[in-house]
């Protein structure tokens, strides 16, 4: 007999999900969909080994308030200002479409008005988490792309803000609400208004001077954090507002103190243990019976999803001046929805505006979007050889904002031409440029390409995975060229750039050619691919290290001989 059958429970829950994120970490795949399947697995539908659902929402509502205060710790409300008018056109545009378009298409596949507006928005945001994740692995957050990517999340990332606090606010005012709603939608305005009063004198008056005491015990900090981040929850939800709008506003009352980032740095592992509990919720929620009913329309918005955002990034981007290159890899990281999608439907539901089959539906949309833009962020330099013969229309004829640069002047050799202007790259140029050397420096960051124009140094802006590069580059007569592009997550792959560069330079006739590996297998495989000179930056720097330690032994050892 099982004496505890609720701690049973949680610990087959937790073994499912250590197991099944094992099996989506070898897919490749992020943990929300790992957590959705094993809400699938132990729901009712499948396993049904889970009865005590009411514990698990609990901490799945807990998990949210969390994760909102979290969110609203990061909000700046100076951000707008800092993103630059890519970020901002790029995001509210593909928001705008997103939802507009989304919402006729709900409306076609016969959703009813206030359930299509609830999708047609769910359906507008990506998940920050994940892309930035997986741009890290490729380590692509730095690239012109990758910036521009985050950039347009964040502005995402403030639209779902606002659009939680709208609905916090209008939706007693809704189709779906309690009879006498005007006067109930009175009574939440009149409420929320005292609150954010209250809120404004706590952060003006106390907010610093209370954390500034808490924090001289770290532990109580994450205590303390929860239970404002909850406390504030169960506040608004009193109010009639929604737990989410309170954890939201927890977070933002703390935005502005100086212990705000080590708030949320000590509050992330436990977030995403208790989110573990939202998504496995969600899961349970699934009734496999009605799922081939909902199949066809997830299938028609997950397309939606997939094809129709990054189009109107591409769109956007071209007009905006950006290659098409740039435009397709930054389009890709809006082809999923977010975990902020699966909030903002179970807060309509908690609201009585939509059923649990609409959540169900943009559950499903979340696992589709999410597995498959996995693999076309991971594969995207593949996708981008496929699909380029169809992208000319995403690209202006001039695409100004990724100028090539400059080459030296006619008739000037160009004694190296560096590949790669990071800190490795500059180090490398800085040098070499000391030693009277003519040095082209290539980046995809067109902001180092132009300052080191400004600068009155030869600069060409280009990628290193972009396959047109080499015949961009001066090299007549051959100069040496150096590949100063960090090694590629995945080793010596298809997919690395150093690979594919060296082939394209042995076949223009270059044969001088440096190239930075990870260590001594890599270093022998590009030997073997053709590199003349393979450049091991941590060996390298110890033994430059070493000469200058002994250097300054001998001396010491001199002045002391001297001195004697």
């Amino acid at each position: 007999m099982v004496e505890h059958p609720v701690f049973l429970e949680v610990t087959i829950l937790l073994a499912l999900a250590a197991g099944l994120g094992l099996l989506g970490l070898a897919l490749r795949q992020p943990l929300i969909v790992a957590f959705l399947a094993v809400g699938i697995v132990a729901g009712p539908g499948a396993l049904g080994v889970i009865r005590s659902t009411e514990y698990v929402g609990l901490l799945a509502e807990i998990g949210v308030s969390v994760l909102l205060f979290v969110v609203g710790l990061k909000l700046d409300l100076g951000l707008v200002r800092t993103l630059g008018k890519v970020a901002v056109a790029t995001g509210l545009g593909q928001v705008s479409f997103t939802s507009l378009f989304g919402l006729l298409l709900c409306l076609a596949l016969g959703l009813d008005l206030v359930t299509s507006v609830y999708v047609a928005v769910a359906l507008t945001f990506s998940s920050t988490i994940i892309i930035v994740k997986l741009l890290s692995d490729k380590r692509e957050v730095d690239a012109l792309h990758g910036r521009i990517a985050l950039g347009f999340l964040i502005v995402q990332d403030l639209v779902v803000v606002f659009a939680m606090i709208a609905l916090s606010t209008l939706g007693v005012g809704l189709p779906g609400a309690e009879p006498g709603a005007s006067g109930a939608l009175l009574r939440v305005l009149g409420g929320g208004a005292v609150l954010l009063v209250v809120l404004l004198l706590f952060i003006r008056f106390l907010a610093e001077r209370l954390l500034s005491v808490v924090a001289r015990v770290p532990e109580l900090l994450v205590t303390f954090g929860i239970a404002w981040a909850v406390g504030l929850a169960a506040v608004t939800d009193l109010l009639g507002l929604g737990k989410e709008l309170g954890g939201l506003l927890a977070g933002v009352a703390f935005a502005s103190t100086s212990f705000r980032d080590a708030v949320a740095s000590r509050l992330g592992p436990l977030r995403d243990f208790l989110l573990l509990f939202f998504f496995v919720g969600l899961g349970m929620q699934l009734e496999l019976a009605l799922l081939g009913a909902q199949v066809p329309a997830a299938v028609a918005l997950s397309l939606f999803v997939l094809i129709g955002n990054p189009l109107i990034v591409m769109v956007i981007m071209g007009y905006m001046g950006y290659r098409k290159r740039t435009g397709f890899l930054a389009g890709l990281t809006v082809a999923q929805i977010s975990e902020f999608s699966l909030i903002f439907m179970a807060m309509g539901r908690s609201l009585g505006h939509v059923q649990a089959e609409s959540i169900g539906l943009v559950t499903l949309v979340g696992l589709l979007t999410i597995t498959l833009s996995t693999y076309m962020i991971l594969y995207s330099q593949a996708l981008y050889r496929w699909c380029e013969p169809l992208l000319g229309p995403f690209e202006r004829r001039v695409p100004y904002r990724e100028e090539a640069g400059v080459a030296p002047a006619p008739g000037e050799r160009a004694d190296v031409v560096m590949i790669g202007l990071g800190r490795y790259g500059r180090s490398l140029t800085h040098g070499l440029e000391q030693r009277g050397l003519t040095v082209v420096g290539v980046d995809v960051d067109p902001e180092v390409v132009r300052a080191r124009r400004a600068a009155g140094r030869p600069a060409l802006y280009g990628d290193a995975a972009d396959p047109g590069l080499v015949a961009e580059l001066p090299l007549a007569p051959p100069p040496w060229v150096v590949i100063a592009v960090p090694p590629h997550p995945m080793g010596l792959s298809h997919a690395d750039p150093r690979r594919a560069l060296l082939h394209a330079l042995r076949e223009r006739g270059v044969e001088k050619v440096g190239v930075i590996a990870r260590d001594e297998d890599e270093a022998g495989e590009l030997a073997r691919l053709g590199a003349a000179l393979v450049l091991q930056p941590f060996p390298d720097a110890a033994v430059r290290a070493v000469e200058r330690i002994t250097s300054e032994m001998s001396d010491a050892l001199a002045r002391g001989a001297r001195s004697a």
